[in-house]
Parts: structure tokens; C-alpha cells; sequence
């Protein structure tokens, strides 16, 4: 029981985990390992689920009455130079992904912030990557997919194969209708003096000016620099404060201090602590995320894409500066001009310039219900001006959420019913229009 358990549990980030229960756990190692895995569920009519990185807030790789396809074990990290080309396996996390690449190669992938986000969750919803406003979703740079069809078939599935679930592997997150056994990702050239980062940190008495400050200068900002807006109690404050944060990703120092110049040159006076073009690199970015995110925790999370013609500001304000004391956090990213120009042919499809989520993060299941609570009730607000919410930053219980548009909907349930018609997969039901993909 005690290896069952630890199986069940095994990398799962969420403390706040929901109490399902297997009836089989499998970690494969390879990929013959992963077909008899379906094949076996295939034969006895079993449900499967899979686990990349365990890091789901939702925890959806849990389910009764199901086999649990854990990828922990089985990471495969193969590199095509010639073509920049990597071919990666599902449990490998962003940061092993990017640590490999640049020191062996020079290159990088916009994987996730986190450094334990495992590749397959993180690539199937989307991936809300490194700069993402301006290189896109990180599913865009995925070529091609290795899939277990619920046959029991290896495929291989891009834009010149079974093209309808290359497209639902762009963005279907946990409604995906297949296992994936690989991922062929498209590098990018990594910066050999690493990056450059400004920052300047505000207290919550400036947060309309410094925010509005944000919201002008994006527009202005160079395509290879990310922005983020966060609030947090920080070390030895005992209020909220607002951080806003550039890390430039240009090729050389100085081209990276003349993009950054522009926002020291205007940031609004009142800074609590500031820095200015600062080297830095994804091994110290991970650092402070992991220490963001920390482990061991228990979180409830929500997000929005606000409209665009909405007062952000405003909007967002109480949502900002209301947060329980501890170690939650909300962070708004801009995502323009990503967000204004032409979608890709894929499953992901709600977007704004503006995306907005709440992290609650706290320790005891005391707290849960004011934590719960709270999320619930500064986003009834911000979702009224919003129009859709990412998959990666939500616990999907919301039944009115929207996940993807109307017509990505109905597609997506025609291509589940296609490859996966007796439901093999676990699936979460999501009502984000009056179709809704079976559970």
C-alpha cells in the first residue's frame, strides 16, 4: 500500500490533491513499454490517464477506475543539430530541456517558467512560454508529435500526417485523445552572454501609476524582451508590493541595454529597489521561479484573458492588492503582439493583450475554503471583462469556463470521437459551449 501510494503521489505538486485512485499505476521506460501500457488498457476496457511532470494544479493525471501512464522514468533527449531539432519525451521538464541544449548546443526552447514543468502537460495546453507575446505559444514551435493511438498504434502526427491530431496536440490539453510518446520541437539560437534583465519594485500605494506605467510602454518594447507584472508580500514588507519585471533575450549585451534603456529612462520615480539591464540566464530565472512556486504547497489558481478594451487597471486592482498574507501571488504578462496577428491552425485559440492569474498558495487544508473563497470572488469580477482562460493556470472546475473557441470546440469533440470513440482517455468535461467533450 505504501508503494502504491507513493506511485500515486509520485512528483505531484498540488498538495491540495484530489483523493482518486488508480487501479493501476505504469512507468515505463521505453516506448515499446508506453504501447503495451495501452494495449493492456485496450484489452480489459480500462480508462487511461498520463503523467508528464506531476506539476497539473488540478492534478488531472488522477483518476478511479483508470491505468496512470507515469513518464517520470522514461526521458529520451535526442537532438538533431543540422535542422534544430529536438526529440523529447513527455517527462523531460523544461529546465533539464534547456539545460542540455545550451550547454551542448547553444540553443534553447521556450519551455515553461517553472523548472519542474514537465514538457507533455506544458506542450499539449499550449505553453505559455518564454516570451511568449512575442515568439508565440511554445505548442508552435512543436514539428511533430509520436503518439499511441487508442488502437494501440504508433503514429506520428504534423502538419503533412493525421493533421487532426497534430492540431489537437497544439492546445487540447487533457481532452487530447492519444498518448504522447514524443515531442519534435523547434529550437532557438540561445544567447552566448545570456540575458539581461531590469527590474523596479513599487509599493502598493503606486500601483495604478506604476501599472499604467506597464500597460503604455509595452507597445514600445523591443520583440525580444518579456514583461510581467506580479504583486506579492515581499521579504520584510509587510504589504503587498508590485513588481515589474523585463528580461531581454537579445543576442549581445549591448543590444540588449538599448532595448532596456527606454524603460529606465521613463519608469516612474518611487521605486522601493530597482535594477537596471542586470546579466542574468534561464539557470538563475529558474532559480527564482522554483522559489516562487515552492514545493510542498497548496495552491488554487484561476486566470483570465482580460478584453481588451477593458481598464486593466482597474479591473484587476482589488484582485492585485487583496492578497491573503503568505506566499500567494497574481501576475498579469503582456501578450502583444502575438495576441493581434494571425493564429496558427490549432487547437489553442483564446487569446487578448492581456493575461491575468492568482496563484493562492498556502500550507495548512485548514485554510482551504479562505483561500478557495477568495480566488472565487476576486475573479467573479475580473470575468466579466474577460474573454476565454488558459488551461495551464486553471484548476477546471469552472463549468462556464472557455478554453477554446466555439468552432475549435466542436472540432475538438469531432476528433476525439474519431481516434478515441469508447473514451478510453480520461477526459475532463468542459463546458465551454453547449457541446461538451465526453467524459
Amino acid at each position: 500500500m505504501a508503494a502504491y501510494e507513493a506511485a500515486r503521489l509520485s512528483r505531484v505538486f498540488n498538495q491540495r490533491c484530489p483523493r482518486r485512485f488508480p487501479l493501476a499505476i505504469v512507468k515505463p521506460t521505453t516506448e515499446n513499454e508506453v504501447v503495451t501500457a495501452v494495449k493492456l488498457a485496450i484489452q480489459h476496457k480500462m480508462r487511461i490517464a498520463t503523467r508528464a511532470g506531476g506539476h497539473s494544479f488540478p492534478v488531472w493525471s488522477l483518476h478511479d477506475n483508470s491505468i496512470l501512464i507515469d513518464f517520470g522514468d522514461f526521458k529520451v533527449l535526442e537532438v538533431d543539430e543540422r535542422n534544430h531539432i529536438a526529440k523529447v519525451t513527455p517527462g523531460v521538464t523544461s529546465k533539464e530541456l534547456n539545460d542540455f541544449l545550451i550547454e551542448k548546443h547553444g540553443m534553447m526552447f521556450p519551455g515553461g517558467h517553472c523548472p519542474d514543468v514537465g514538457l507533455g502537460g506544458f506542450l499539449l495546453q499550449g505553453g505559455m512560454g518564454w516570451n511568449c507575446r512575442n515568439w508565440g505559444w511554445a505548442c508552435e514551435s512543436v514539428d511533430a508529435v509520436e503518439v499511441i493511438t487508442m488502437q494501440g498504434e504508433p503514429i506520428i502526427c504534423s502538419a503533412q500526417q493525421n493533421r487532426d491530431l497534430y492540431w489537437a496536440a497544439r492546445g487540447a490539453g487533457p481532452a487530447f485523445p492519444a498518448v504522447v510518446s514524443k515531442f519534435h520541437l523547434k529550437l532557438r539560437p540561445y544567447p552566448k552572454n545570456g540575458f539581461r534583465s531590469s527590474g523596479y519594485i513599487y509599493p502598493c500605494g503606486l500601483y495604478r501609476q506604476a501599472f499604467s506605467w506597464a500597460l503604455r510602454i509595452t507597445a514600445t518594447l523591443d520583440r525580444d524582451t518579456e514583461i510581467t507584472v506580479c504583486t506579492r508580500y515581499a521579504e520584510a514588507q509587510n504589504q503587498v508590493c508590485l513588481s515589474i519585471h523585463f528580461v531581454c533575450m537579445k543576442a549581445t549585451p549591448e543590444e540588449a541595454e538599448a532595448a532596456l534603456w527606454p524603460v529606465q529612462e521613463t519608469r516612474p520615480a518611487g521605486t522601493l529597489s530597482e535594477w537596471y539591464c542586470r546579466e542574468d540566464n534561464l539557470g538563475n530565472l529558474y532559480d527564482k521561479q522554483a522559489k516562487a512556486n515552492p514545493k510542498g504547497h497548496r495552491y488554487h489558481t484561476d486566470n483570465a484573458y482580460v478584453q481588451n478594451g477593458a481598464d486593466v487597471v482597474a479591473v484587476l486592482e482589488e484582485a492585485f492588492l487583496s492578497l491573503p498574507p503568505g506566499k500567494s501571488f497574481a501576475f498579469w504578462s503582456a501578450m502583444s503582439p502575438w495576441s493581434r496577428g494571425d493564429l496558427s491552425d490549432m487547437a489553442l485559440s483564446m487569446r487578448s493583450d492581456h493575461y491575468f492569474a492568482i496563484y493562492a498558495v498556502w500550507d495548512d487544508a485548514k485554510d482551504d475554503e479562505r483561500h478557495h473563497s477568495w480566488v472565487q470572488r476576486v475573479m467573479r469580477k475580473i470575468e466579466n471583462h474577460s474573454v476565454g482562460t488558459y488551461l495551464g493556470d486553471s484548476d477546471l472546475q469552472k463549468e462556464d469556463a472557455r478554453y477554446w473557441a466555439n468552432t475549435n470546440t466542436a472540432r475538438l469533440v469531432e476528433i476525439c470521437e474519431k481516434w478515441d470513440p469508447e473514451s478510453l482517455m480520461c477526459r475532463y468535461k468542459a463546458s465551454c459551449t453547449e457541446l461538451e467533450l465526453r467524459n
